[in-house]
């Protein structure tokens, strides 16, 4: 059974609002609910509008001419005219044109003008209430939401499958738990028989809330899951980050005979994307076109993003393609795709041909471009890309497009431009700015500059780990010990931890997971025997282990045991066990991958004649042939 714990938060019917979490001070003062009626749009309830006695309600006129009439209204000025003529004939008395008016008002946001009225109304139902809730939620202003089903409660409504969802969903657009966790009490405590739609809008706020353990129980609970509520698990699970528990749920809804729609299906192509497995993105592909699913821009886009990201560019090209209709999103998705995968002119060659079909870039375009230029070198058409943004086509940049320029100056060693464009900004600099120079600095071993980094990075994100094992790095690859020793001691202090290494590998359907050392995986023997050849083939073909890559101070003959049971070796020596020969080994890592895993690939790749296609943090490597794709830029 889910337990709650017992709230008493709607006991108070004296305007006390205090449980209100998301409400001011100030707004905690104002205990009555005084909406603001602009003069020029709002109707006067006790001006304009009187309360016709029953000996003027006209019965000649057919109420179902003013809805017609106001679902015909296309701004604000038309459906006070209509309000006016329903006044007139006496018809404001008739709740379903009365509740039909206060719906166009919610859906034109005149939320001012349908309280009035609401206000106004001598007599209102479920319909009422809910399109009061439901107007505020939609408006974002989820404090007179909340008010309003306060009121309806302890007007002595009865709760019903419609209403409950409408504030379900404004909890969880509030991300207010407290609140979600008090009305979910109240659904439980109103007898009332809980709907799919109901645990579906339960399961789905618990988990935009960040309580996944509570959703995943809901939904386990459930003896009934429409598609409705599949879809939103699934979603919940690639949204948490587990992909790989959203695509084991997909197989469940299948074998449970649930049919899934195109947004259940976009779902799980998103957590195919997130997974990176290209054997479950082709069963997805496969199952869309076994079903006739027309290839939509939402759709054929998810797919775009996911093929790119389980490692085929070329797979996204055909998808890209085959799609009857594009939009802005689409291309700036295959744009990306060609970007991390340091195909950058084939990037750069496509947003001709989007201005040629007459859709305009935006701010996403204009990003996906300049990270393209970043990610292949291209620096001084990045640089004409930034200008062109704002002058030709009035995309004012955002932080995000000055991170991208900072990486994009800062991989090719233009450092103290990268400082100046920072100087030059007029807008708020974050964390992901920062960290953009960091990294260049590491790159070009500039210590002094990535200094000034950390500390606008620590400032910033001080419970962040990943900026500490930064620095923490820099001064190891300096020789600087006692300073790598001062950064370890106040992460210890401050309890934090660096993430550790992991890389995935896909074989036979199966993703096997290694880290550092690893010696767990059943063909470890294998594994190591065949990486004590290679590591001789290689050498004989030049390869040098670069120690500088081991982070710790420990001797030469260490750093190189070290080096050589990185987790991307051993996942890449598996791949070359374990697969057929000729066929690509593809793996993936949730860190940077290290320089010298990526000098190993590509002897590696020019020694057994493989393909070898690694996803880092960043961005995608294709090595073949002794060479990546990436040109020495990431």
């Amino acid at each position: 059974m889910f337990k709650l714990k017992k709230h008493n938060l709607f006991a108070s019917t004296n305007g006390d609002f205090r449980f209100f979490p998301a409400i001011t001070a100030t707004a905690m003062a104002d205990t009555i609910f005084k909406p603001h009626f602009p003069r020029q749009t709002s109707i006067d309830p006790h001006t304009q509008i009187q309360k016709p006695s029953d000996s003027q309600y006209s019965l000649s006129v057919d109420p179902m001419f003013f809805i017609s009439s106001l679902l015909s209204c296309k701004n604000i000025s038309q459906i006070h005219q209509v309000h006016a003529q329903v006044a007139v004939n006496g018809l404001l008395h008739n709740l379903v044109v009365a509740n039909k008016l206060l719906y166009i008002y919610a859906q034109h946001k005149a939320l001012s003008d349908a309280f009035a009225l609401f206000a106004w109304m001598r007599e209102r139902d479920a319909v009422s209430w809910s399109v009061m809730i439901g107007g505020f939620a939609k408006a974002g202003d989820y404090v007179n939401c909340f008010r309003t089903f306060r009121e309806f409660i302890n007007c002595g409504m009865v709760l019903d499958n419609y209403t409950s969802p409408l504030v379900i969903r404004a909890c969880r657009d509030s991300r207010d738990l407290i609140m979600g966790r008090v009305i979910h009490d109240i659904v439980l405590k109103s007898g009332l028989p809980v709907d799919q739609f109901v645990c579906a809008a339960l399961v789905d706020m618990y988990a935009k809330c960040k309580v996944i353990d509570d959703a995943r129980q809901l939904f386990d609970q459930m003896p009934k899951k429409d598609l409705v509520t599949w879809t939103v698990m699934v979603g919940v699970c690639a949204e948490s980050g587990n992909a790989n528990e959203s695509l084991v749920l997909f197989d469940r809804m299948i074998e449970q005979g649930v049919q899934p729609d195109k947004v259940a299906l976009v779902n799980v192509v998103y957590a195919c994307a997130k997974f990176g497995v290209m054997h479950k993105a082709r069963l997805v592909h496969d199952y869309i076109t076994r079903n006739r699913f027309f290839l939509n821009v939402i759709l054929g886009t998810a797919m775009i993003d996911m093929y790119a990201k389980c490692g085929s560019v070329d797979f996204a090209r055909e998808i890209f393609d085959a799609m009857p209709q594009k939009n802005v999103v689409s291309w700036s998705a295959m744009i990306a795709a060609y970007g991390y995968h340091g195909q950058g002119r084939k990037a750069l060659d496509l947003f001709p041909m989007m201005l040629s079909s007459g859709i305009l870039p935006n701010r996403i375009t204009f990003l996906s471009l300049i990270n393209a230029c970043s990610h292949s070198g291209l620096v001084e058409e990045g640089l004409g890309l930034f200008s062109s943004m704002q002058d030709d086509y009035a995309v004012a940049p955002d932080v995000k497009h000055y991170t991208c320029m900072v990486d994009l100056l800062g991989r090719a060693g233009r450092l103290d431009e990268a400082l100046k464009l920072i100087e030059s900004m007029r807008i708020v600099k974050d964390e992901g700015l920062w960290g953009s120079l960091l990294g260049a600095c590491r790159i070009h071993k500039n210590l002094e500059l990535a200094e000034m980094a950390a500390k606008s990075l620590l400032e910033l994100q001080p419970e962040n780990a990943g900026h500490y094992v930064m620095l923490s790095n820099i001064y190891a690859n300096a020789g600087r010990w006692e300073d790598v020793a001062k950064i370890r001691n106040l992460m210890t202090q401050r309890r934090l931890k660096k993430i550790p290494g992991w890389t995935w590998i896909e074989v036979d359907n199966m993703v096997y997971q290694f880290s550092v050392g690893d010696r767990t995986h059943p063909r470890s023997k294998e594994i190591y025997g065949m990486l004590k050849s290679l590591s001789t083939k290689l050498e004989m073909a030049g390869y040098v282990p670069d120690t500088n890559f081991v982070l710790h101070d420990v001797p030469e003959e260490d750093k190189l045991g070290i080096l050589y049971t990185h987790s991307e070796k051993l996942a890449i020596v598996f791949g070359l066990i374990a697969t057929p020969e000729g066929t690509p080994i593809r793996i993936m890592k949730n860190l940077r991958v290290c320089g010298d895993c990526h000098t190993f690939s590509k002897f590696v790749s020019a020694i057994t004649q493989r393909v070898i296609i690694v996803r880092d943090a960043n961005r995608f490597h294709h090595f073949e042939g002794g060479v990546c794709a990436c040109g020495g830029y990431w």
